[in-house]
């Protein structure tokens, strides 16, 4: 008498129909997230179109094409481009820059308030900067360089306080914000000492603006974002590990506390060459990661908070630029009147939510 063995079982109907249903959804999911990011670009091509073309002085799209083909056009070539097209292109570098470094932030941290304009490192900046216009009469590139030391040293002194045995994401937003108070009474102080021209170089600064735009500027932004995008490329796995909790990327495999170091140090240059060019213009970084989050339906994509900041940026200095005649506002005023009412949105709804603490 011989023993029949059964063959192995397949997959049922039901248990291929599930499968085949995720399948098809995580493909929708992707398509749509592809599609928004096109919607993007497309937005952030139309809005350079128009912060280039229209304003205080229009410029034809023929007129503009034959001003880079080198021709030179009496008043139109000089505001193109020395002062419309480094302007819109920083404009973009500094948007892409900030909406990178916010999203790593509040990613990795697990808290949409731990951007770099809330958490210290723009004030670092700030302070850095302010010093070095009211102590030593520094101007231009000098500012610029002084920022990006003053945002560099401040978030490591965050990040070495904030640290015990591993850093938590609560521990390192309330340093910050101990050290973004520190660091607004500075910049006070020094206000309150210096002459009144230097006070009033010293606010546009701090208000962010893209008046003193130049193509030096758009260069060293170009250099360093060629650097840090491929390597906030290539960190981008360990930020979705770390976004389940340091316990579940461990058990994952994931090196915690290298990647978390790495994220840090990409995310604070980004945020410190974007201040060094243009000041720290607020709330991009704190706006651009939700707003995109919420675009791409909850998931997390750079490419997409970048163009996000670029598209703010764009937006609130054109506005900026021809809100009043005859006047070109800091863009930070314009970003900070947008990003107010959202902070103060998104503290509300966490407290209903049982998450403000």
């Amino acid at each position: 008498m011989t023993l029949q063995t059964s063959p192995p079982a397949t997959p049922t109907g039901p248990v291929r129909n599930t499968h085949d249903v995720l399948s098809g959804a995580r493909r929708h999911q992707s398509a749509q997230r592809r599609r928004m990011i096109l919607i993007l670009a497309a937005i952030t091509v139309v809005l350079f179109a128009v912060s280039v073309l229209l304003g205080s002085y229009t410029v034809t799209i023929p007129d503009f094409f034959r001003i880079l083909g080198g021709a030179d056009i009496p008043g139109a070539t000089f505001i193109v481009m020395e002062n419309k097209l480094p302007r819109a292109v920083i404009a973009v570098l500094i948007g892409v820059a900030f909406g990178l470094a916010g999203t790593i932030f509040q990613t990795m941290l697990r808290n949409p308030l731990a951007s770099p304009d809330i958490i210290g490192i723009s004030y670092g900046a700030s302070a850095s900067a302010v010093a070095a216009m009211v102590l030593f009469g520094a101007a231009g590139v000098a500012v610029s360089l002084s920022a990006l030391i003053g945002a560099l040293a401040v978030a490591g002194a965050i990040y070495f306080l904030s640290r015990r045995g591993s850093v938590a994401g609560y521990r390192l937003i309330l340093v910050g914000i101990g050290f973004a108070a520190v660091m607004h009474a500075m910049v006070s102080f020094l206000l309150t000492r210096t002459d009144i021209r230097t006070a009033s170089d010293a606010m546009v600064w701090l208000n962010g603006s893209l008046n003193s735009s130049n193509w030096d500027r758009a260069t060293i932004l170009v250099l360093a974002l060629l650097l840090l995008i491929p390597a906030a490329a290539v960190l981008s796995r360990g930020l979705r590990g770390l976004e389940l909790g340091d316990d579940m990327a461990a058990s994952l495999g994931l090196k915690v506390e290298p990647s978390r170091l790495g994220l840090i140090t990409v995310g604070v240059a980004l945020a410190a060459v974007a201040t060094a060019a243009a000041g720290p213009v607020a709330f991009v970084a704190f706006l651009a990661g939700p707003i995109a989050r919420r675009l791409v339906k909850g998931a997390v994509s750079l490419t997409a908070a970048g163009l996000v900041g670029a598209v703010i940026v764009l937006a609130a200095d054109f506005v900026a630029a021809n809100m009043i005649p005859g006047v070109s506002l800091p863009v930070g005023v314009v970003t900070g009147v947008l990003g107010a009412p959202f902070l103060l949105w998104l503290l509300v709804t966490a407290n209903r939510s049982g998450q403000g603490g």
